[in-house]
């Protein structure tokens, strides 16, 4: 089920976040995936939001399920591909804000790497 990426090799190590994030716009390249990735991470802020404005923060760990759950199913039922979280953490939580600043100001399809 898993593919290796066309934009970089799976074994490589990246020295920077500027070095990473093309390789995770390449990790997503299919745009339901991405729409997945975007509503997982404003579903999480908006239940962390709401357990911290009701004092309920044992609904937080939630956030991280409907986070992880949705792009997580983006990566296997529709990029066919290995989440790039399990090897790159920290570089793919920050890929993921970058990707949707990127969404949000109309960037993404230029910053997308060509195939």
């Amino acid at each position: 089920m898993s593919k290796q990426s066309a934009y970089t090799p799976a074994a490589k190590e990246f020295n920077s976040f500027a070095e990473f994030y093309p390789f995770y716009l390449g990790e997503h390249s299919n745009r339901t995936c991405r729409v997945l990735h975007y509503t997982g991470t404003l579903s999480a802020i908006s239940i962390i939001s709401y357990a911290i404005w009701s004092s309920q923060y044992s609904l937080i760990p939630l956030a991280f399920v409907a986070a992880y759950g949705q792009a997580w199913i983006g990566h296997f039922f529709f990029e066919h591909n290995k989440p790039a979280t399990f090897k790159y953490p920290l570089w793919s939580f920050m890929g993921d804000w970058v990707m949707i600043k990127d969404f949000l100001t109309g960037r993404i399809k230029q910053k997308m790497p060509q195939k």
